[in-house]
């Protein structure tokens, strides 16, 4: 279950139909240069893309594919003055890939109803497309927590930083706690979920594991339904500027931790490594994949692509062994 609209993913012997969201627990981590460089890894192998400006009020994702800001953008559509998404559907330098640009001239679309969100999520997902791609706001606003949760794979940017990776705990957490406030208000166990997710809580709820066990008290059905839920979703980890070795495997140590101390499982999808050509791409306003194809992060984000793609993930013998 999911708390916005959006169909099953869709596949066949030649079609795969994915909808993907991108976030991040701070501002930094080099979400939107991920995103893009997804989305091109994906034209590249012959995929029909669209990316979507997800981060509501301050959108910039045409800047990273050295666009100019676009006439028409989700606020269009979200006020109305367009009846479909596919009206504010622009075209990139990028054969194969278009873009929907950001809200960015309404105060009130950085927190949009549940309603809103609701209607958006099923224009999109009526959209034509292999892979759309949602650019989140970073951040643990509702809004971007549940777009993260309504999209067929959820992909978590962490750079190898203190603040990032405590910030990307805190995402996490975020995340499934707003998925059972959703799932509870339909169970009737809101009120026991508000209680459990204070902070300093009577009940010892820390975790994802603790707050099922509460509610699997209260109605063990309950507690089963949403054990088999949580153990059906993943989020799938990106470590991006990949220095050294001990950046490379932060992604196992996540990994480890998000299943010890919250009950969760989490895939290490792939990593990015730090290069001066990212910069000087986004300087030059080009994008990575088109001028330096060749170099290390256009290779990392192709691993990544695929693993993406396949449900795949690392591991750690294989990345030390061939870095």
């Amino acid at each position: 279950m999911k708390p916005l609209h959006l169909s099953e993913a869709q596949t066949g012997d030649d079609r795969q139909r994915e909808i993907w969201a991108i976030g991040s627990g701070k501002g930094g981590t080099g979400k939107s240069f991920v995103t893009t460089s997804v989305a091109l890894s994906l034209v590249k192998l012959g995929k029909k893309v669209i990316l979507v400006d997800a981060d509501l009020g301050c959108a910039n994702l045409h800047t990273c594919l050295g666009m100019h800001p676009v006439s028409q953008s989700l606020s269009d559509f979200m006020s109305g003055r367009v009846a479909s998404l596919a009206d504010v559907l622009v075209p990139t330098p990028y054969p194969g890939l278009k873009l929907i640009s950001g809200a960015h001239d309404m105060l009130d679309i950085a927190n949009p109803t549940h309603s809103r969100k609701s209607a958006l999520m099923k224009a999109l997902d009526e959209l034509e497309f292999d892979y759309l791609l949602l650019d989140l706001g970073a951040g643990t606003a509702f809004n971007t927590l549940d777009f993260f949760l309504a999209a067929h794979k959820a992909i978590l940017v962490v750079v190898p930083e203190p603040t990032a990776i405590e910030n990307a705990y805190r995402f996490i957490k975020s995340v499934y706690f707003r998925y059972m406030r959703a799932v509870s208000k339909e169970l009737k166990l809101r009120q026991l979920v508000e209680e459990a997710m204070d902070p300093k809580n009577q009940r010892g709820v820390h975790s994802v594991h603790d707050l099922i066990e509460v509610l699997a008290a209260a109605d063990p059905a309950v507690g089963r339904r949403l054990r088999e839920d949580i153990n059906a979703m993943r989020v799938r980890l990106v470590v991006n500027q990949v220095r050294t070795v001990d950046d490379l495997t932060l992604g196992f140590a996540m990994r480890s931790s998000v299943e010890k101390y919250f009950g969760i499982r989490m895939d290490y999808s792939g990593y990015v490594e730090y290069d001066d050509v990212v910069w000087k791409a986004a300087r030059a306003h080009q994008t990575v994949m088109h001028e330096y194809p060749y170099s290390s992060p256009a290779r990392c984000v192709d691993r990544l692509t695929r693993n993406l793609m396949t449900n795949q993930q690392i591991e750690l013998e294989s990345v030390v062994t061939n870095r």
